[in-house]
């Protein structure tokens, strides 16, 4: 299947430290090798995506100037270089943890975690990201589609597998599950945990437009905390004991913090939100040492076994990303999509690259 490819494209660029994207003319990428060249459908832009507009301190961690932004994306194959064997036209989602294939992490199955690794989007080795009309991923960071999803659903996966990640260390099923956080991944590991089996699904939050959003899909209870008292939520709600199963996706310190106390006896706790600030647990022996609890924490997707459950929750409907979904725009009103992040108004946004 023949695709007519031109020379330049629209693309967002990060050509030096500052705030914003440049957004201009770029020449479209060849592929190379293994590299595949996408037509960027749809990206979903992540919280991660402000630090790196606003280049912050946490932008200084996790990009390297230049590059084009955007990780979370639904593409089409349009070429493939010499090395790459994936039909045009192929329907694809990008795991954007580029691993080296060759370190400890890797040749164990955690590639996810590769000690070397690249990012998509980041200018981790490679300058290439979503936030183009084009893209080149090499053939091996590539999911193919096997079920009929749209591209906005295909963007979703990315931010959907690591909700899936989380929970699926949790192993939510018959268990009552805490949620603190329902900004988009908290709402997702929400969404995720009900389609696995948990009891009953509880959120926490100070914003009441997530809460009531929480509600809507499918969170059983939710507690504003800065309304409420969270552990005493907690315990009046578990009869005393604490809850068996605690997803952390806020990251604000102070909730961080106290987690550790609203967990049962042996009960299990997963770290997804990023705190900026040192842990300190007032109370380390009861709350951590003699309960015997089990901590764990996420970064990205299991590669590629998660791609392949979240697939399946979306396209079977045990998970409707597209209820996340806020506003959609084209890329080139990437501004006004920034201005309504900033805003808090929105929850997921989708850009358009070719509008």
């Amino acid at each position: 299947m023949a695709t007519t490819v031109p020379k330049t494209m629209k693309a967002l660029v990060k050509t030096k430290e500052g705030s914003s994207f440049e957004y201009k003319d770029v020449p479209v990428p060849e592929p190379k090798d293994d590299e595949v060249l996408l037509k960027v459908d749809a990206i979903s832009v992540c919280g991660s995506d402000i630090s790196l507009y606003m280049w912050n301190e946490v932008a200084r961690v996790i990009a390297t100037v230049p590059f084009i932004p955007g990780h979370e994306c639904a593409g089409t194959v349009v070429k493939c270089g010499p090395k790459a064997d994936i039909a045009v036209g192929t329907k694809v989602g990008v795991e954007n943890h580029y691993f080296c294939g060759n370190c400890y992490q890797c040749k164990n199955d955690c590639r996810e975690i590769c000690k070397n690794m690249g990012q998509f989007g980041h200018g981790k080795k490679t300058e290439h990201g979503a936030c183009s009309e084009y893209t080149i991923v090499s053939a091996k960071y590539l999911y193919q589609l096997t079920r009929n999803l749209n591209a906005d659903q295909i963007a979703m996966l990315e931010p959907l597998g690591v909700a899936h990640n989380a929970v699926e260390r949790l192993d939510v099923k018959g268990e009552d599950a805490l949620i603190i956080g329902c900004g988009p991944v908290g709402l997702l590991a929400g969404m995720v945990a009900k389609a696995e089996g948990a009891k009953s699904l509880i959120g926490a939050d100070i914003d009441p437009n997530r809460l009531e959003l929480a509600k809507k899909v499918g969170f059983d209870v939710t507690v504003n905390t800065k309304e409420k008292n969270l552990k005493e939520f907690v315990m009046e709600f578990t009869e005393g004991d604490g809850f068996g199963r605690v997803c952390e996706c806020s990251g604000a310190p102070v909730m961080v913090n106290a987690s550790f106390s609203l967990l049962r006896k042996g009960g299990t706790m997963v770290m997804v939100g990023l705190p900026k600030q040192p842990l300190h647990v007032e109370n380390v022996l009861q709350d951590i040492v003699f309960k015997a609890l089990t901590l764990r924490t996420v970064h990205g997707r299991r590669i590629f076994h998660t791609w392949r459950n979240t697939e399946a929750l979306v396209a079977d409907g045990k998970v409707d990303v597209n209820a996340l979904i806020s506003h959609r725009f084209p890329m080139s009103k990437f501004e006004d999509a920034f201005k309504v992040l900033f805003s808090g108004k929105g929850c997921k946004i989708v850009l358009y690259p070719s509008e």
